[in-house]
């Protein structure tokens, strides 16, 4: 349990996160509530990057569940063993051993995806569950999501009713590729995480990359606004804003200029349709604009 927002913000900063103040309340409140927690975001703002500093942070497990389309209650909750089984049987027959079926379906058989991981843990410290890009997955799952959420209780059929003593910390992530039902909404807790503003980029890249100059990390982190200003296919997030403030120290640059932007434009920009959108606002030029317009 945590007993102030504040102390939830020193935590995260403590652990290289610089939340903002709508971020640090909702954590709070979720941890707070013990209700799951809803982000969603564009692609690269720290969604996911939020479930691995609260496992560094309480030092629970990080139990990632990545969606995707298709993706079924067995590869995401529980699944049998099948070749073990079947290795079983064979080394019961060979021994002249009578075959039991139920000592097929025990728990020496089952595989725990992280789902059912979650649910029934035994450490002290509840694990971080993460279901990364949930709008990834289909409405079915969506529902059986939903149901599993409510009260934290799954039965096997083969082994009974499965319920979590402690209720692990749950973070769903989304893209917003398509809408999420009101349902799950509604079981959650919601924040939408924005691209950081200036002084906390800033400060994310001084902690992130090391060593390099504060005029450096503050040009940087104002043209990575700039290129989110120009309407491109994929815009830098803060994970390229990082790459590109290393690799231009890596490099020896100090500040930007035409030629360092064009040396490093692969860094931060992953499409070439963006590259030669930039190009054509005149690179430098652009950036510094929007590294001196802070």
């Amino acid at each position: 349990m945590v007993d102030s927002v504040d102390e939830v913000r020193a935590a995260l900063v403590a652990h290289d996160y610089f939340a903002d103040d709508g971020l640090a309340t909702a954590i709070f409140l979720a941890l707070s509530l013990q209700r799951p927690l809803l982000l969603e975001g564009e692609a690269g703002v720290g969604k996911t990057e939020v479930a691995k500093v609260l496992a560094r942070w309480t030092g629970g497990e990080l139990l990632r569940l990545q969606c995707y389309e298709g993706i079924d209650a067995s590869q995401a909750l529980y699944e049998w063993d099948y070749s073990r089984q079947l290795l079983h049987l064979r080394a019961a027959e060979a021994s002249g051993a009578p075959i039991v079926e139920d000592e097929l379906y025990t728990e020496r058989f089952l595989v725990r995806r992280p789902l059912l991981r979650a649910i029934d843990h035994a450490a002290a410290v509840p694990p971080i569950l993460l279901v990364d890009e949930i709008d990834r997955a289909d409405d079915e799952f969506e529902a059986f999501l939903l149901e599993l959420l409510s009260d934290y209780t799954v039965t096997i059929p083969e082994l009974g009713e499965i319920c979590a003593h402690t209720p692990p910390i749950v973070i769903l992530t989304s893209n917003r590729t398509r809408d999420l039902h009101d349902a799950l909404k509604r079981r959650c807790l919601y924040h939408w995480i924005d691209h950081p503003d200036f002084a906390r980029e800033v400060a994310i890249v001084e902690r992130k990359a090391p060593g390099i100059s504060s005029l450096l990390a503050r040009e940087v982190a104002g043209a990575a606004a700039a290129l989110r200003s120009l309407d491109l296919f994929k815009p830098p997030g803060v994970a390229e804003t990082i790459d590109w403030a290393t690799a231009l120290d890596r490099l020896g640059h100090e500040t930007l200029d035409d030629s360092a932007v064009e040396a490093t434009l692969g860094v931060v920009l992953k499409y070439r349709e963006d590259q030669e959108r930039v190009r054509e606002h005149g690179l430098a030029s652009a950036l510094r604009t929007g590294a001196h317009g802070e």
